[in-house]
């Protein structure tokens, strides 16, 4: 009974219909109004359920209301427990562990506040036996042992990153150090801090899903080497404190202490950063859940050179992805992309009715800390949140929106099926976004300059509707 509560059906999530984006269409000639309107008054409801019911019962309840979903809804505190057979008393010699997010600070009038954000949890002891059973509800006409052995182990060690239990009620106390390893030229010109080093315990205790997330207030204590804290208003270097939490040996992170002024880029992550394909169910768990994380195309040559080039540059990764799966994602990251910040979906958040909002409310936090930041947002076609929450920032927040950039999978990709709708971008002016099929697109685009459109990238845009169904599917 305990699996059969976790099969396909209960990681359902997202929906599609209303989100905002612009396409690209195919090569350079400007469509018929006619034809546009046609398109946009073509039935997508329909299209879209033909679409799921064809990739078969087994696919088709990873996907709510016309989005490819997976990795939602995992069990957690009890729910775990019942799966796994035990009870309190088997987790009592098991230690504590933390898995501590990357923050970000801002200055204000009281000095440098920083973002501390997290999990707290136990990680039972499961035989390999019982590891693949669990596995195995998460692959689609594959079993685990058909897999290679290093994917076998991934897939083993996802599934245990699951299948933790999260400790609510718990003090938590962070350690704040100087010692953040810098490679030059990177991050945006990221430095360790001088000073700063501190312990500071948490206003309040984890909740009943075992997360933490509060503002700290720094100290400028002196550092190793005599050094302090520089003042928000008198740098503008991003600086960096690496954060231990206590009574884990796992849950260090870095906090970026963010100047007032200069950019921030929030990246999304799958089939931006790495390859995932998460419009390709069957694939996209393989790709998540077993194998190992690919970059897309030359992604992090472009990244590196934006951290080189562009100063003050401060790298935010946000990912809807669940808390439990996310360590992956941050060593990926942080060994092929430059340092920076990162936001997960916490727990507080796993029901159904949040996971579109999510997302947003993640941006309104980071937007609302830096109101004199330039933000540039980058993310793919295939995310509804994403289409739809982007356009709105640059009406939520005028002036603050410096460059959208998204991949538009369909151009590249066959398998991916599902329409988007770009409406949400009417309006905005064509050099603050672009739509890009590879990643080169992006060179010729002036971020600092505000021409956020490179002109050798045609960019034929009607609003409503698009991809492969509707008569637009882009053929690059």
């Amino acid at each position: 009974m305990a699996l059969q509560r976790l099969l396909p059906t209960s990681l359902l999530v997202v929906q599609v219909l209303g989100a905002a984006r612009p396409i690209i269409t195919p090569a350079p000639s400007l469509e018929d109004r006619d034809e546009a309107l046609a398109r946009r008054s073509f039935d997508p409801g329909s299209y879209i359920n033909s679409v799921i019911s064809g990739l078969g019962s087994d696919v088709s309840s990873y996907v709510a209301s016309g989005v490819p979903q997976f990795f939602q809804d995992f069990p957690i505190g009890e729910d775990v427990e019942k799966a796994l057979d035990i009870d309190d008393d088997d987790l009592k010699a098991i230690p504590t562990q933390a898995l501590n997010i990357p923050g970000y600070a801002n200055w204000t009038d009281s000095g440098w506040n920083v973002r501390i954000h997290g999990n707290i949890y136990k990680q039972p002891n499961i035989t390999q036996e019982k590891l693949d059973d669990l596995a195995n509800v998460f692959l689609i006409d594959v079993d685990i042992e058909d897999l290679p052995e290093n994917q076998q182990d991934q897939a083993r060690n996802v599934t245990a990153s699951i299948y933790v239990v999260q400790q609510q009620n718990v003090s938590v106390t962070v350690n704040f150090q100087n010692d953040v390893d810098v490679r030059p030229d990177a991050s945006g010109g990221v430095v360790n801090a001088g000073g700063g080093a501190q312990s500071i315990d948490l206003p309040y205790r984890t909740t009943s899903e075992g997360d933490f997330d509060a503002w700290l207030s720094l100290q400028n204590t002196t550092g190793p080497n005599g050094g302090h804290l520089v003042a928000g208003n008198a740098t503008e270097q991003i600086q960096a404190l690496n954060v231990y939490t206590n009574g884990s040996d796992i849950g260090n992170a870095t906090a970026y202490l963010v100047p007032p002024t200069g950019f921030t880029i929030v990246s999304d992550i799958d089939d931006i950063l790495r390859v995932t394909k998460i419009y390709d169910p069957k694939e996209g768990l393989l790709n998540s859940f077993a194998r190992p994380f690919v970059a897309w195309e030359n992604m992090p040559e472009i990244y590196a050179n934006w951290s080189a080039t562009i100063d003050n540059f401060h790298f935010h990764y946000l990912t809807t992805t669940p808390e439990q799966i996310t360590r992956n994602y941050m060593e990926f990251i942080y060994k092929t992309y430059p340092l920076g910040s990162f936001d997960t979906r916490p727990l507080n958040f796993s029901d159904v009715s949040a996971t579109l909002s999510i997302r947003k409310a993640l941006l309104d936090k980071i937007f609302q800390t830096y109101p004199q930041r330039k933000f540039v947002l980058v993310g793919d076609t295939t995310n509804s949140d994403v289409m739809k929450d982007y356009p709105q920032l640059v009406r939520d927040y005028p002036g603050q929106v410096q460059c959208i950039f998204l991949r538009n999978t369909t151009a590249t990709d066959s398998t991916d099926l599902f329409p988007y709708d770009t409406s949400g971008f009417e309006g905005i002016d064509q050099k603050q976004y672009m739509f890009f099929v590879h990643a080169d697109d992006l060179r010729g685009a002036d971020i600092v300059g505000g021409n956020c459109h490179n002109p050798a990238v045609v960019q034929n845009v009607t609003f409503g509707y698009q991809g492969r169904g509707f008569g637009n599917d882009a053929s690059f």
